[in-house]
């Protein structure tokens, strides 16, 4: 696609400063891009590139100031940041631009499908299924009995929606995910086997969350494992059984959140944390990566860190105090060899007749 320079200035709400007929048709950091290409400076650290960018379009910040002079035109906005989101989504959306029913899928003929959607080729959808209307189902997903999606749901390629699971609006699920699995449930029997237990519960999606590659939610025991409204899932989780986080938290990748946990809302968990069972996590709490959290955090809006978990400060304090052991272990000997050798002396001045 190609835009001028004017054309982005429009949609950006910007001024052009300028050539306003120049064109341009990719996007590029500013310090590779080249002529064609469009770019833009909101990083003060990255201001040098341009006075010497080949890009034929930069978008500014409105109060930048030209230490020198420059050969490209500029677009002026409120916040570089947010004009260049616009872009990238309108591009996005262009490239996922999809219609129609694609075949061979199979529909079943009880499915109700809403308006305007895509359902990609190699598509199960399962009886009694429910689909909103502006919904994007890409190739090889499946979707089985009873399960509900609300309007403006994107399944990428090859994801799976166990029966019975409700997902709400504006959600993006990502390829490879699971939702509605089987939860860990296994009883222990006397001779040392395990029985499954069933796990006939659902997973509730709520509206605006979106879910990374290769993430997986079970299906509760009984009731609803509920991901809250803006809840965003980073690639490669484990949500177990029950669980519920709550609205507009982040989770980060490689992160295990075990079985009855409840996690508040606006919590950031980073990659790689492990929650145990059957505790909660209080809101607003912020979780550094690799840690473990193995009770209940009932303080809110406190930093954590360290496996298991304590508060952040204590946690870079015991840091130190490890980085320093090779050191005072040094001292410890030292003061040790000290000992012995005033002990010698004493003994020896005891010995004296």
């Amino acid at each position: 696609m190609q835009f001028t320079a004017l054309e982005l200035s429009l949609l950006l709400n910007g001024t052009v400063e300028g050539k306003p007929e120049v064109t341009v048709n990719q996007l590029a950091k500013i310090e590779e891009a080249e002529e064609g290409c469009l770019s833009f400076l909101a990083n003060p650290k990255y201001e040098q590139f341009l006075y010497t960018t080949k890009a034929s379009v930069v978008i500014v910040n409105n109060d930048q100031l030209l230490a020198e002079p420059i050969n490209t035109t500029l677009i002026r906005v409120e916040n570089p940041y947010i004009a260049i989101s616009v872009l990238l989504e309108k591009y996005n959306q262009s490239k996922l631009a999809k219609a129609g029913i694609e075949q061979p899928c199979f529909i079943h003929p009880s499915a109700q499908i809403g308006q305007d959607v895509y359902i990609g080729a190699f598509t199960y959808i399962g009886p009694n299924v429910k689909i909103g209307n502006n919904c994007r189902i890409y190739p090889n997903s499946y979707l089985a009995d009873d399960v509900q999606l609300g309007s403006n749901v994107t399944l990428f390629a090859g994801v799976k929606i166990y029966f019975d699971c409700i997902i709400g609006n504006n959600v993006i699920v990502h390829s490879g995910v699971i939702v509605g699995g089987d939860g860990f449930g296994f009883a222990p029997q006397g001779d040392g086997s395990y029985q499954k237990i069933s796990q006939i519960g659902n997973v509730i999606i709520e509206d605006d969350v979106e879910i990374g590659a290769n993430t997986t939610i079970d299906r509760a025991t009984m009731g609803s494992t509920i991901i809250r409204k803006g809840v965003k899932l980073d690639n490669l989780i484990q949500i177990a059984h029950n669980v519920e986080i709550g609205c507009n938290t982040v989770v980060a990748a490689q992160t295990g959140i075990s079985g009855s946990t409840k996690i508040g809302e606006n919590v950031i968990l980073g990659g790689q944390v492990g929650v145990v069972g059957h505790i909660s996590v209080a809101k607003g709490s912020q979780v550094q990566a690799k840690s473990g959290i193995s009770r209940s955090i009932n303080e809110e809006n406190k930093k954590w860190a360290g496996a298991p978990a304590t508060h952040y400060q204590e946690h870079m304090r015991s840091q130190v105090m490890v980085n320093r052991l090779p050191e005072i272990e040094k001292k410890i000997k030292e003061l040790e060899k000290k000992l012995t050798e005033l002990q010698h002396v004493s003994v020896q001045h005891d010995l004296k007749p």
